[in-house]
Order: structure tokens, then sequence, then C-alpha cells
């Protein structure tokens, strides 16, 4: 029977020496599977070089993650998973806190003198954004923010940064890790919209000093399952009671604008640019067209995962050539960025067997996914007048996919289900002016790719 990591167990020796004399420099919020997979790694290397910028980790609602960790001081296991698996015990996370149990605990850390940086991975909801991206004043969670009671991320941020400006120290620099675009703007406008609310001089203060980074993260992070810990126990010889899994791939872009003082992240692999923004798009052309490209033909194929429709050397090939000479030309590649080795690295992740991606988990949610992944890609291939023949071969292979299972009474995932399941043939889905840009859907050149595609399908 092996025991529980622990700081004394030997599979935790080398983090330990990681985090000799390190103290608390980052406040996290919603330390899940991601930020422990993603952030708490890339920080628990930095940890080597300077001990400043330990992680004070901070529940919002559930104390789940900090009765797994405390028992191990925060301690936990990164299986990485590729051809060969690989294993790292973290110790980034030096302090794990349950907010609604002891908010005044947390409100004093962010005011504290060391903490340089707030980090979070809360989701889209944890944002309190309405309809129009801005700050939800009536959302149950900013009323109890504004009634004194911080409660929400946006919140404890906006109150963490009056304490410090009332104690006459600098802002700390906010960095969400969320997949949300404009993702610094849009904290950054949260934050100061509730300041605004009770405090405009704070607001003004939070709007000219502090720093609010757009980020682009990107690991597959799949769910903990009941057997991961049996294997990460056989790996390293002591029971972890929640370890988390990734790929061995993991990719952390920030927008060049910390302030001084700021965590070096660069020295450990972070991007800095002044384009996050490229780097955003060149993720949702190349990366995700591919996704969705693979997904359609491949299940038209009879295939089940990424991996497995990688595996066929007719589509692996023809998914390598749109993204070569399809996609690339439409894409800007930010300063910095290898293009065609982010290209073969895309490529080399989608042939990864230990990642067990379903296609039929990437093919829902087309109507939404296709303007931002393809259709874009397509419009611009037209205006510079090139071929647009195999960008209209996922967009037929979709609309075969939604006609397959409606057909076999299957329920269609997707915002336009309804419109969806009386689709038949390409006319009908290019109707669908939710779906399709009506110059785009009348071009002649698109329609007639489409409709070629279709057939051939």
């Amino acid at each position: 029977m092996t025991g529980r990591l622990t700081p004394a167990s030997s599979a935790a020796a080398e983090a330990e020496r990681r985090r000799a004399g390190a103290k608390v420099g980052v406040v996290h919020f919603g330390p899940g599977a991601f930020h422990r997979a993603h952030q708490a790694w890339y920080f628990d290397r930095l940890m080597e070089r300077d001990p400043r910028f330990g992680i004070a980790a901070v529940s919002l609602k559930s104390p789940s993650v900090r009765d797994a960790l405390a028992p191990q001081d925060g301690l936990f296991t990164i299986a990485q998973l590729d051809r060969e698996e690989a294993f790292h015990v973290v110790g980034s996370i030096l302090r794990l806190l349950v907010a609604p149990e002891d908010p005044e605990a947390v409100l004093s850390l962010l005011a504290s003198s060391g903490i340089a940086m707030v980090t979070a991975t809360v989701t889209e909801k944890g944002y309190c954004l309405d309809g129009e991206g801005r700050l939800d004043l009536t959302h149950p969670d900013i009323a109890r923010d504004l009634a004194g009671h911080p409660t929400s991320v946006i919140g404890y941020v906006a109150e963490g940064q009056r304490r410090r400006r009332d104690a006459g120290l600098a802002p700390f620099a906010v960095v969400s890790c969320d997949n949300l675009a404009d993702n610094g703007a849009l904290f950054k406008a949260a934050v100061v919209r509730l300041a605004a609310q009770t405090d405009p001089h704070l607001a003004d203060w939070i709007e000219a000093e502090a720093r609010f980074p757009r980020t682009m993260v990107d690991s597959i992070t799949p769910a903990t399952d009941d057997a991961l810990p049996a294997r990460v126990e056989t790996a390293i010889g002591a029971h972890d009671a929640w370890p988390v899994q990734r790929e061995r791939f993991c990719q952390w872009v920030i927008e060049d604008v910390l302030p001084k003082g700021a965590p070096d992240l660069a020295s450990v692999g972070v991007e800095l640019t002044s384009d996050v923004a490229g780097y955003e798009a060149a993720k949702l052309r190349l990366l995700n067209g591919a996704h969705s490209t693979l997904a359609y033909l491949g299940l038209l194929k009879g295939h089940e995962t990424v991996a497995d429709a990688m595996g066929d050397a007719e589509l692996s090939s023809f998914v390598e050539a749109l993204m070569r000479d399809d996609i690339l030309p439409s894409v800007k590649a930010p300063p910095g960025m290898d293009a065609p080795g982010y290209i073969a690295a895309i490529l080399e992740r989608f042939r990864n067997p230990a990642i067990r991606h379903l296609l039929s988990q990437i093919a829902w949610d087309g109507s939404k996914k296709l303007p931002v992944r393809l259709l874009g890609t397509i419009a611009d291939g037209l205006s510079a007048g090139r071929s647009i023949e195999r960008l209209a071969t996922p967009v037929a292979a979709w609309m075969r996919f939604i006609e397959g299972r409606a057909q076999a009474g299957i329920e269609i995932i997707d915002p336009l289900a309804a419109e969806l399941s009386k689709a038949t043939g390409v006319d009908a889905f290019l109707a669908l002016e939710a779906v399709f840009p009506p110059a785009l859907a009348a071009d002649e050149r698109f329609k007639n790719a489409v409709n070629s595609a279709y057939a051939s399908l």
C-alpha cells in the first residue's frame, strides 16, 4: 500500500526542492483542472528561477479542490498524455482558500504588497456579463458585490484594487485565462463598471493604472476519470487524491503589457506578443477549422476520434493540404509566430493516440462554429481569387452530417436544431442567414464549390 502524496514522499522531492523558500505572489481564482494542468505548471517551473511567485488558489464556490489538496500541502500530479506518458508533481500552489468561508482572508491577501498578479479560470459565466458583453448589474453575485459582500471574481478584484489604492500600493496585473475573445478588455471593463457604481475615482484609477492583458491558452485537458489516480499511483509510487491529465502540448500567449515587477513568464515558455488577436485567429482557422473538417469528414467515413481520423491516410493528407495550401494564406501570422511549425504541431497533436477526442463532440453546434472556423477563410479566399474547392468540402460534409442525423432521428445538438432538422439540399442550408452571410451564399463560385463537394459526398 503506497502512502499519500505529501511533501515527505519521494515523489514530491523535486517539487519540494523547487518551492523551497517560495512565497505567494499570485492569486488565482478558479483552481479547476485546467488551471492546475496549465498555469500552475508554468509557475511551478518559474519558482525554480524566482521563488516570489507561488500561487494562492481561491475557490469561489466549492471547497472540493481545497479538501482534496490540503492534506497533500497543495501538491498534485500532472499526467502528460502522449505515445509515452510522463508524470510531473507540481508544487506551485502554496495556499488553498475557499472564498465564502473566509472572504476577508482573500481580500487581505489581494491587498498585500507581495501580490503582483491575479489570474482567473472561472469560465465565461464567472464574469457575470450580459448579452452585450457588459457587466450585468442585476446578476445576483454582482448585487452582493455592490452590497459590500464580494462574491464574484469581479467583486474580489475590484475590492482588492481599492484596498491597494488606499494603501498606496500599485495595482496587481489581472490575467484572464478563459477562452473569451478579447478577455482582458472584457475583464477590465467589468471591473471598472462595478467600481464606478460606488467609487468613480476608483474606477478611474483602475482604468488608468491597472493592466488587464489579453491572453490565449491552449492545451487539451480531459477530465480526471476514475482510472487516472490508479495510473498515477503506479507511476509515482504515491496516492494522489486529485491528479490532472493533459496533452504534452501547452501554450500560453499574453499581451506584452505586463507592468514592471510582474513574473517573468517568458523565461518559462510563455509567449509575450503585441498581437494576441493574431494568435487567436490562427488558432480558430488552423486548429479549429481543421478540427471541424476532421469531424464532419471523419464521421462520414465511420471514424470515432480525432486520432482515428488521422490514421486514415487519405483524410489526414486532405487536412494537411487544406491547412497549408488553403487556410494558411488567409492567416496573418503575428510577429514571432512560426506558422508552418504551428501547423506541424497541430498535426502531431491530432495524431496523439492517448487523447480520446470524440469527433461527435467537435461536430455539434456547427451553425456557430462554421462561420468563425471556415467561412471567414472561404470569404478571404474568394476575395483573393484563390481556389476554395477543398474549403467547401467540410461545409458540404456538415450538411450531409446534419441530414444524416435528421433522417436517423438522432437529436441535433445545435442552437438552430429546429431549422436544421428541416433542411435538405445545399440551397436549403445556404438560405440560413444565421450561418451563411447572404453575400457569401449568393456567390456562384461558393455555391458551385459546395454543390460539387455535396454531390461527391
